[in-house]
């Protein structure tokens, strides 16, 4: 919310991740934050979806396994896929925690992240 406030910018998620943000204060004590309070979205994505940001479109494609409600964004003009949670540098995302499960990760990307064109650049999380 803080980040919207910011910003500007719209708070959008998966409706597959609903529980996940009903269960934000759970989520903050794992990991010895401060509960954020509450989080209101502005917009639900899904498959085929297109997000915009000033000349940007990019493509969602779900892609469940690291949560229900996992995304990954396609530009397709810049050729490019922004990975998310769903593959990390040298690993694919934790499928450990609620919603994760090690066959729909491995589906996901078989079946939509292996499916883009040969020459798609990768943004992933480069710190885990």
């Amino acid at each position: 919310m803080k980040l919207r406030a910011g910003t500007g910018a719209p708070i959008l998620l998966n409706q597959n991740d609903y529980a996940l943000l009903k269960m934000l204060d759970v989520q903050a004590a794992w990991t010895g934050m401060a509960t954020p309070g509450k989080v209101e979205i502005d917009q639900s994505l899904g498959s085929n979806d297109v997000v915009r940001a000033g000349s940007l479109a990019g493509q969602v494609l779900h892609t469940p396994g690291h949560t229900e409600g996992s995304i990954c964004l396609y530009f397709p003009i810049e050729k490019t896929l922004i990975a998310g949670d769903t593959l990390f540098a040298g690993s694919i995302g934790r499928t450990d925690l609620p919603g994760g499960s090690y066959e729909k990760i491995l589906r996901s990307l078989h079946d939509r992240v292996l499916a883009l064109p040969d020459d798609t650049r990768l943004c992933r999380d480069m710190d885990r």
